[in-house]
Formats: structure tokens, sequence, C-alpha cells
């Protein structure tokens, strides 16, 4: 991977941009042993068994047929292995990615069918949006959108999950023309629908909690969800042989010719619907993807680069569009094992996809035996999973902007479609944080008679001052703008004021916003016959500046560069200017400080 970096003064170099790698599996192989060999053949394995009854929940949430979430998940780990930059994160179908998909398509209008003809163009559209942006670099403009958003979302998602397969473990269906697509939508039908029960299909419903919950507490090192769908399936099958009345429905034989090469149905007005739809779940493939493998590479002792990891997810989606598969992000349960499997590389999610095809034809005739209240009670269980009251109290009790925009993002999701959920929590979060790093205050000290600095509480105590020396301190970028540009001229405008001196080295992110700004600032100034100086100005800043012509404004004689053998020259250049401005007799002189709340 290419990658340009700088000489610190210490002597260290850090890297300050990394270009795509488009074929990393050639790092990947280099020097790849039979050690490495045996601990990715283990790490697939477990992974395998666990992916396999997870993609055909998924697909179940998705509202798709089981073949997409099987091949989905192999089409993923094997495509985007390939392009993967590290071994952190297993990509194939999610949660969040699944859901996204339903809510989606029941938003516009799409259902069975209709919503399998279009997720093919849906999915090359996602893949592109990540592959255009892995290559802008947009996955380093994530760490401004909390992860407060994720969490909001992925609650609301599972109240959504939960609530979508109650009727299923129940035994009943809701009407053809009763809409339910969203959280109180599908809450109202399955509560109308209570008294059309199936005692049969509840019975088992129980039995496969029962069983799952035994399974996890006395045997929690085996593939817990797959024995469970094998359990509940023999004692269905039993069941139906001893009693054929009791009439349980199961799920669809795996029909194998639907696995194929398909070509996206590509028109104005199909690309037009999905494109809100693309958007949405591209955001939350990044979201998501980045979280996972950012905390799994920092377990280890390891970096991630974001970027690359998106080319790798947007590449597994064109890829699932065009094989019959679904929506693929990186799974925070199939990374995890993964990695606490002993996998050493990526080719670990290889043997994993793999495996899943392999599977997905060897055991396609058994599949028609699994129930459908089995599954479902299978997806109410990693819905359930979903819940993190850790992170839930984290996000809620932390800090208000984090708890107001998970309850933005989670209400939104239960009462709106959840791509609209997902729009509507970032645009929070930014707008939060902007208002965060936008917020300037001035703290304004004096030395008192007997010399000491101390703050200024009295106005009149201020009024005779004639210099006065400002520090300028965090964001001021075009948010801080406005809010900057009025606290200085509350400063400038006290009583026999001569001359302000602004300190900048501690100022960053200047733009055209606050040069215009400090622009007008100058010029109220100036009419007011008051005097800037501009002190310990870094170099970044000075071009900052020259290029907006503020130099030519504020004029050479005033402007005084940092000194880096003495951070107190510059300033000190500033007073001496100051004192010729107004003259040499004892001046008196304040000090502000300028920061964030």
């Amino acid at each position: 991977m290419a990658e340009a970096s700088h000489q610190s003064k210490d002597g260290k170099r850090w890297a300050l941009t990394r270009s795509l790698d488009l074929f990393p599996i050639r790092k990947t192989t280099a020097g790849y042993s039979t050690s490495h060999l045996a601990a990715d053949s283990r790490a697939a394995l477990n992974v395998a068994l666990l992916a396999f009854p997870q993609g055909m929940a998924y697909a179940v949430i998705a509202g798709l047929p089981l073949s997409y979430g099987l091949f989905g998940s192999a089409v993923a780990s094997i495509v985007g292995m390939l392009f993967a930059g590290s071994r952190f994160i297993v990509l194939g179908p999610t949660n969040a990615t699944s859901v996204m998909v339903m809510s989606s398509f029941a938003a516009i209008g799409l259902s069975g069918e209709s919503a399998v003809e279009h997720l093919s163009l849906l999915l090359v559209m996602v893949g592109l949006l990540l592959v255009i942006g892995a290559y802008l670099r947009i996955a380093t403009l994530i760490q401004y959108i909390s992860r407060s958003v994720i969490t909001g979302y992925i609650t609301a998602a599972a109240a959504l999950i939960i609530a979508n397969q109650i009727k299923k473990a129940l035994g009943f269906e809701f009407s053809a023309d009763a809409p339910a697509t969203t959280f109180f939508e599908v809450a109202n039908h399955t509560f109308m629908g209570l008294g059309s029960t199936h005692f049969p299909t509840l019975v088992l419903s129980i039995v496969t909690a029962t069983i799952y919950l035994l399974l996890k507490r006395y045997a929690g090192a085996l593939p817990n969800v797959a024995l469970t769908l094998a359990l509940s399936s023999l004692i269905a099958f039993i069941a139906h042989k001893i009693s054929p009345e009791l009439n349980v429905a199961l799920m669809p034989s795996l029909n194998l010719s639907e696995w194929g090469f398909s070509v996206p149905r590509a028109n104005f007005d199909s690309i037009n619907l999905l494109l809100t739809p693309a958007i949405a779940i591209a955001l939350l493939c990044v979201l998501e993807g980045n979280s996972i493998g950012k905390s799994l590479a920092a377990r280890d002792g390891n970096r991630l680069d974001s970027n690359q990891e998106m080319l790798s997810s947007g590449i597994a989606n064109i890829a699932c569009g065009l094989l019959s598969g679904m929506a693929a992000s990186g799974s925070l349960t199939r990374s995890q094992l993964n990695s606490s499997s002993g996998a050493k590389t990526p080719i670990s999610s290889l043997f994993s996809g793999l495996i899943v095809l392999a599977g997905a034809f060897a055991l396609a005739p058994l599949i028609g035996y699994i129930p459908s209240a089995s599954l479902a009670v299978v997806v109410v269980v990693i819905g359930i999973s979903l819940l993190n009251a850790h992170q839930l109290r984290m996000v809620i009790k932390t800090t208000k902007s984090d708890s107001i925009t998970f309850f933005v993002t989670f209400i939104t999701g239960l009462v709106f479609a959840l791509d609209f959920a997902i729009y509507l929590g970032a645009a929070c979060s930014i707008a939060l944080f902007i208002k965060k790093v936008a917020n300037p205050e001035i703290v304004e000290y004096a030395f008192d008679k007997k010399g000491q600095l101390g703050k200024l509480r009295k106005k009149e105590e201020r009024a005779d001052l004639e210099v006065s020396i400002v520090h300028v301190e965090g964001e001021l970028f075009f948010g801080a703008a406005e809010l900057f540009r009025d606290q200085m001229r509350r400063v400038s405008d006290t009583g026999n004021l001569k001359v302000v001196i602004m300190k900048l080295r501690n100022a960053h992110n200047l733009d055209a916003t606050s040069c215009m700004a400090l622009e007008e600032l100058i010029k109220c100034m100036n009419e007011r016959d008051r005097i800037l100086l501009v002190s310990e100005v870094r170099p970044d800043t000075m071009r900052i500046l020259k290029n907006s012509g503020l130099v030519d404004i504020i004029k050479t004689r005033n402007l005084f560069p940092e000194e880096e053998s003495n951070s107190t020259l510059s300033t000190a250049k500033a007073l001496k200017r100051a004192k010729e401005i107004i003259g040499d007799r004892g001046t008196k002189v304040s000090i502000y400080a300028k920061g964030k709340r």
C-alpha cells in the first residue's frame, strides 16, 4: 500500500495519506505459512457455522428468499476478502443492513417479487457509492458522526426486528391490505391479530426458545443457533409424524436455481426510486464496519485503514448484487468470532465463504424441514442480542448531546422508515458537533494594583484600558466565525481602548468565512481609531492570511509570526509595537482568554 509521510522533529515518521490498494491479497499471501492456514481454517469453520443460520435469519428479516441470505454470506466473504486490508472485518448480511433493506423497500412500496427484482440494482448502487466514497476518502469523515447514531439506529432496528417476527412465532400473518412498515404499525397489527394465534405454533416457539436458552447456558462453546434450528426441526418433524393435523408452517425448500448471475434492471425511474435507500445503506455500511473494525483492531494493538475496508465492502456489495446476494456490511458477531478464534489473515473469510457455499448446496433439501416459527424465534433472539444495556447507558448518561442524538435517531426509527432515521440522526450528530466546537467564550483578565493577574468582574474596571491581549483558542471555521467576530467587537468597543493584540497560536481551521469576519472587525476597529495587532501567527495561519489578502489589510508591521525558540517573544514584540502606537506612558494592559465551553 502506497504511503506518504513526513519527518517529524523527534525523528519519527508519521503517515499523512494512504492510497488504496487494489490488490492487497498479494501482501496477504506473501509469506503465508502452514500455521496461518491452520489458524485461518479453524476460525473459518467457527464463523461458517454461525454465518449459515444467520444468513437464513437475515433473509427472513429482509423479506427475501433464504437463498439470498446464504449466498450473500458466501459471496461477500469471498469477494470482500480479495480487497480487504485487514482480518478484523468479516463481511456479510447483518441485522442492521437487513432491516434497512426491508424498511426501505416497504417505504417505497416494494415487496415480494418486486423487491427481489429491484434488489440487484440497489446493491450495485450501494457498492458503487462505497467504492466512490473510498476513493474520495469519505470514511475519514465518519468520525464526525457520533456512535450514538448507530446505537439509536440499532436499538430501533432491534425493536422492529422483534416486532416483525412475533406474528410468525404465534402462527399468523397480517392481511395483505394491512400496511405495516414501521414499528408502531407492526405492533398495532400484531396486537389486533393475537386472537388468531395458532396454539401448536406457539408451543413450538416456546420449545425453540427453551432449547436455545439451555444450549447457551450449558453449551456456550457450541454453535447454538444452528443446533437450536436442527433440534427444533427434529421435534417438529416427529410431532408431525405423530399428529399430522398440527399443521405447523415450514420454510420453503432452498431453490438452488435462484442463484446465478443477476443483471440489474437499470433505468432512470428505478435509479431515482432507489437512490435514497442506497445512500442510507451505504452510510450504514461505513458506520457499522468502521466501528466494528476499529474496535477489534485497537483491541489487538493495530490500526484500521477505513477507506480500504470501505472499498472492500463496496466491491462485495456489487458482487452480491450480481450474484443474487444481500446487502453486506461488517458483521459484529462474525467479526468477533473470527478474531477470538485466532484468524491470522483475511483468508479466513475466503474459507468461511466457501464452507457456507458448500453447505448451501449440501443442505438445501433439509432447509424445507425448518419450521417458520423456529427461525422466527432465532431472529427474535438475534434482535434481543442487539440491545446492549451498557452502550445504552453510556449514550444516554454521558453527555446531553449524545442523549439527544440517540433519542432523535431511536424515536425517528420507530415512527418512520429506518433510512430516514439514519439521515436525521447523522444530521443531528453533525449539528451538535458544530454547535459544540463553534461556541466561543471570552474571559477577561487584568493586573490589579499589586501586580497580580485576575479575572475582572466589574464592567467599570475595564473602562480606562488602552491595550488588551486576546488569547484565541479553538476552532475558527465558518461555524464559529460570527461568534468570534461579535465577541471581538465587544472587546474592541471598550472605553479608551487603542490597541488589541490577538494571539493566534491556538487558533485552528481558519477559513474564508472567518477571514471575512476578521476583515469586517478590522474595518470596524479602524473606523473607531483602534488598531489590531496579530501575534504568534503559525506558518499555516500566515499562509491563510496571505491567500485571503488579510495581510494587506492588517499590514505587515502589525503581524508577528510565531517564534519557535521563544513562545512569548512574538507577543512581546507586539506589545512593543502597541507602545509605539499609543506612546510609552504607563500603559494599562488586560489579558483575555477565549476558548470553548
